[in-house]
Parts: structure tokens; C-alpha cells; sequence
């Protein structure tokens, strides 16, 4: 099957070709060479079941994979059961879109620690997703690695979570991760750690199909993630020349989302080159 490449959102040269409807994004997605792409309700899930299954078919006769970014203010680790509850709520409508055309994986952000040590927001964490779990079927939520040092989702802390159900896939933002470590992930080695990682914690099957964010962020050593930047960067990183290494090694399919700012698809046709180069290496073919 091999890794999936695609944009979270559209580049700025979506309009710049001259597309403006929603529905025309399968089209652009193939014509930038690219095979995925991730649906963005961070402000609110506001498309309707018809749009959402017409967008589908249009995917799929593109032959473009999709996923879903739930909304930016869930929060798994709320203090107040009203917000966790309605937390719920919000992911169960972002599954419903996502079932409507037919993408299998939601991204959820982990939450925030706020006053709580991070041993208790992870608790409430772990409640509020086995309990949205509840109400949903086949749909694979995937806990997202975040990059501000206040947040919950450190990789070890989004592979615990994965560990409540089976159907729970991490979505290991690279970019992230860097920033909270401040340049830990701008080497061949930290790069290795990570896919260890999440092999020994995960079995090799559900390391192989993970789900994935790329994108060079600036950061600060006091609170981590700062802005998202575009391929342009010399200073930040992380590079992708290492992950595409270690998908190759790994035998790894993962969907790897591009969230560089205003560039993504362009960054992510670039990323596909790398993988594409790093078979080669390795004496495979896509």
C-alpha cells in the first residue's frame, strides 16, 4: 500500500488555479500529484450529511483518501464535566462527517493540563475518549502529539491513550514534537526514537498504519510551539528525509498530512518525492 501523502486544508495556490468550491478539491488534490487529504473543522463541524457524502464520492472517484480534523477547542482533559461532555459531543459530529464521506480517521487534540498535574488531566483524558468511544463504530480517532509544553500529547502520553482501544491510532505531528523538545527531532536518531517508540508501545501492525502531521515550526524554549512555517525554513526543522527513511524501513503505510503555512500541498508533493527517492534506496517500488 505504501505511505499516502496529501494537504490538511488548501494551499494558497487552491484559488490561485482558479478552483473555489469545496467540492473541487479531489480534482486539485490529484493534479498536484498528491493522494490524500485532511478535511478541516477546526472552527466547528459545519458541513451538512448531503455535502459531506457528495465530497465523498468525489474523493473517491479522485482516488484520494480522506481524514478529518476535529475542532480546535475539544478538550479530552476539561476540569468541568459540562465541557468534557460537550467535548463528546463535538467529536461524535466530527465522526458522523467523517462516516458520511467516508474517511476512517478523525484527529483529536489531547487537551490542555491547565492547573492539573499531568498525571490527572491525563486521567480525564483517558475518561472522556473511552466514553466517546461509546458512541461510535468503526471510525479511528487518532490522539494528536502537540507542541506546546502546557498541552497534553507528548508522544509517550498520545501512545498511552492509544492503548485504551484498539481503534485508537496516534497522529504523530513531527513538526510538534521538535518544537516541545526543542530540536530533539532534527536528527536521524530522534526521528528512530520516535518510530521505536511507538512500535514497542503499539505492536508493529498499528505502528505501521500510523496516522501523521509534517511541518516545519518555529518554537521558543519557554512555551515550545510558536507558528507553523513552510519548507522555505534552514533554521527550524525538522526534515522529512529521515521519516521517509524509516517509513521505508519500517514497511510503514502511514497518511502523512502536510500543515506548512499556505504551501501544504506543494510541501507535501515534496515529501512524496523523498519517500518516493528513499524507495529507490532501498530497491523498492511504490
Amino acid at each position: 500500500m505504501g505511505a499516502k501523502f496529501g494537504p490538511a486544508g488548501n494551499s494558497e495556490s487552491f484559488q490561485a488555479m482558479g478552483y473555489r468550491k469545496t467540492i473541487q478539491v479531489p480534482e486539485y488534490i490529484t493534479r498536484m500529484g498528491l493522494d490524500a487529504y485532511e478535511y478541516q473543522c477546526g472552527r466547528g463541524v459545519r458541513i451538512s450529511g448531503e455535502a459531506a457524502r457528495a465530497f465523498g464520492e468525489k474523493a473517491r472517484e479522485h482516488q484520494v483518501i480522506l481524514s478529518l480534523h476535529s475542532p480546535y477547542y475539544i478538550s479530552l482533559s476539561g476540569i468541568e464535566e459540562e465541557k468534557r461532555l460537550g467535548s463528546i459531543e463535538y467529536i461524535l459530529q466530527s465522526a458522523r462527517a467523517a462516516d458520511a464521506m467516508g474517511a476512517q480517521r478523525v484527529v483529536v487534540h489531547s487537551g490542555s493540563c491547565a492547573k492539573l498535574s499531568r498525571q490527572q488531566a491525563m486521567e480525564l483524558a483517558k475518561d472522556t475518549l473511552t466514553r466517546a468511544y461509546e458512541g461510535l463504530g468503526h471510525i479511528r480517532l487518532c490522539p494528536e502529539t502537540m507542541g506546546k509544553l502546557n498541552q497534553l500529547g507528548t508522544l509517550e502520553e498520545v501512545l498511552e491513550l492509544c492503548l485504551l482501544d484498539e481503534r485508537l491510532i496516534p497522529c504523530i505531528d513531527f513538526g510538534h514534537l521538535n518544537a516541545r523538545t526543542f530540536g530533539a527531532l532534527n536528527s536521524f536518531e530522534g526521528i528512530r526514537q520516535v518510530f521505536e517508540t511507538m512500535e514497542n508501545v503499539l505492536g508493529l501492525d498499528r505502528m505501521r498504519q500510523f496516522h501523521a502531521h509534517f511541518s516545519k515550526i518555529e518554537y521558543t524554549e519557554k512555551g515550545g510551539e510558536k507558528c507553523h512555517l513552510t519548507f522555505a525554513d534552514t533554521v527550524y526543522g525538522p526534515q522529512f528525509e529521515p521519516v521517509a527513511e524509516m517509513i521505508v524501513r519500517k514497511n510503514a503505510s502511514p497518511t502523512i498530512i502536510c500543515e506548512s503555512a499556505g504551501t501544504q500541498a506543494e510541501d507535501a508533493a515534496t515529501m512524496k518525492r523523498m519517500y518516493a527517492q528513499a524507495l529507490a534506496a532501498c530497491g523498492q517500488a511504490e
